[in-house]
């Protein structure tokens, strides 16, 4: 972090300043002299020397019980929301909307660096991930870490910039109108990505069009010397143009896109190739990531890295040496006994759904290569609201069109998606339903044969990340998303 004096944090966030004692203190006594230069953190176990620990009352636990744990660790003050012994402190009403207030302190006394705001109802975390690699090879680059992409989140990613700092990625996410124009007044962007507009959380929001408002957010906070990177290819998103003062520059598959690609192609893992098209000349891509999906992402981290000062050569290096950062995100394990794994079941909705079968389909049916069986282990989309049911059958019938072989549903709640696959014209004895992940565990461990692939996804809460884990846990000499 920046360094910060108590006395800079309590102005910023409107706090009283206490201290070690629990005792009020003047802005120019000893406790407000003491400098945040450590980690910014919510977790008593992350913090070090010079740490500011933010004390949240969370659905599970309050922070202040671990006050003293964060002391022995190394925090030299705390955020809180009442009166505590032990270390200077900040007593705020609202510790969350104080630690964004923080958190824009911070990023405001570092005006060298360039914000990138990423959105989208899909591909947020993976092009975020590429994103961050690509700059990386520029300069110092900050970037969240996972998916750290809401109210606690982006504080937390802005509060690791340094004097060093070149570059801060934000990730974006919402669940209702106002999400992200309240990120945005947290870390300013110069330059925004909208990634699409798909069906994730319509139960939240209410409807599509409620998504798109919301997305719509960012590149409506991007300034007129700004940019708003949209995708071409996506009629939503393409439709923002009109909502921006930002110059647009157009990513996608189209032929006015300005950041296209051409020639796509997949190897037999199915990751892709392409030809990086810019105004300024072209350059081969080949991906380490898996999923012709990635392309968008790509394309979307090529653009921004361009309006950065990267050369196309750079970036075209940098794309293909990129690899997978965050887990459960089309993490593929090769078995020793010629079993894929595809864990893809960080988070799931109907387009992130369709990208992965696809995935599956190519890694399946490699171009000029034996075919391989496949198998789609699939659980429950949450936060689908009335649509649910249909939902689900479509994906359903998108197994069936993608030729999957064998269909596993997990859990009642993804029941539909059988009904839709069956319906589609899947034989029943190519689909299994199962009550739970040790039930599928026990089917896919007594029918797996060598040279069969495996995608195993759902939306986090059900759990499946973890049954792609068992999957390939006892494997030696595994490679991750190479």
């Amino acid at each position: 972090m920046i360094p910060r004096t108590l006395a800079h944090l309590a102005r910023a966030t409107g706090a009283r300043l206490l201290d070690a004692a629990g005792a009020p203190a003047a802005l120019d006594s000893e406790a407000a002299a003491v400098v945040v230069d450590g980690p910014v953190v919510t977790d008593s176990r992350e913090c070090r020397p010079g740490s500011l620990y933010v004390a949240r009352i969370g659905e599970h636990a309050d922070g202040h019980a671990f006050i003293d744990a964060a002391v022995q660790s190394g925090a030299v003050a705390a955020l809180t929301s009442r009166p505590i012994i032990g270390v200077p402190h900040l007593v705020v009403d609202d510790v969350q909307t104080a630690f964004g207030a923080l958190a824009r302190a911070v990023l405001d006394a570092a005006p060298h660096v360039t914000v990138i705001g990423i959105t989208g109802s899909s591909g947020k975390t993976s092009t975020k991930d590429l994103l961050a690699q690509v700059l990386a090879t520029a300069g110092e680059t900050v970037a969240p870490v996972g998916s750290f992409n809401g109210e606690i989140g982006v504080p937390l990613t802005v509060c690791r910039v340094t004097p060093t700092t070149r570059f801060l990625v934000a990730e974006m996410g919402a669940r209702g109108i106002g999400h992200i124009a309240y990120l945005t007044r947290i870390a300013p962007p110069q330059i925004g990505v909208v990634l699409n507009v798909g069906s994730a959380h319509v139960g939240e929001f209410g409807g599509r069009d409620n998504i798109a408002r919301a997305k719509a957010e960012l590149v409506q906070a991007l300034p007129a010397d700004g940019v708003a990177v949209l995708n071409a290819d996506d009629p939503v998103v393409a439709a923002m143009a009109a909502h921006t003062q930002a110059r647009v520059v157009r990513v996608g598959e189209s032929p006015d896109a300005d950041v296209r690609a051409e020639d796509v192609m997949l190897d037999a893992s199915g990751r892709p190739t392409f030809v990086l098209v810019t105004s300024g000349g072209s350059a081969r891509v080949m991906l380490r990531l898996h999923g012709r999906h990635h392309v968008g992402n790509a394309l979307a981290a090529a653009a921004v890295a361009l309006e950065c000062g990267l050369s196309l050569t750079d970036i075209g290096t940098a794309l293909g040496e990129a690899g997978p950062v965050s887990r459960w995100r089309m993490e593929v394990t090769e078995r020793p006994d010629g079993v894929t794994v595809v864990n893809d079941a960080y988070n799931a909705n109907p387009d992130s759904m369709g990208a992965a079968l696809s995935a599956l389909h190519a890694m399946g049916q490699p171009e000029g290569r034996p075919e391989r069986r496949t198998w789609a282990v699939l659980g429950e989309m949450l936060e689908l609201g009335a649509d649910a049911q249909a939902e689900h059958e479509g994906v359903g019938a998108t197994v069936v069109a993608q030729d999957v072989d064998r269909l596993v549903v997990v859990g009642p709640g993804a029941a539909p998606i059988g009904d839709g696959a069956v319906a589609a014209g899947m034989p029943p004895t190519h689909l299994s339903r199962v009550p739970d992940t040790d039930t599928a565990y026990e089917l896919l461990s007594e029918n797996l044969r060598p040279g069969d692939v495996v995608l195993v996804k759902s939306s986090n809460a059900a759990g499946l990340r973890w049954l792609g884990d068992r999957v390939a846990e006892t494997v030696t000499g595994s490679e991750v998303g190479s």
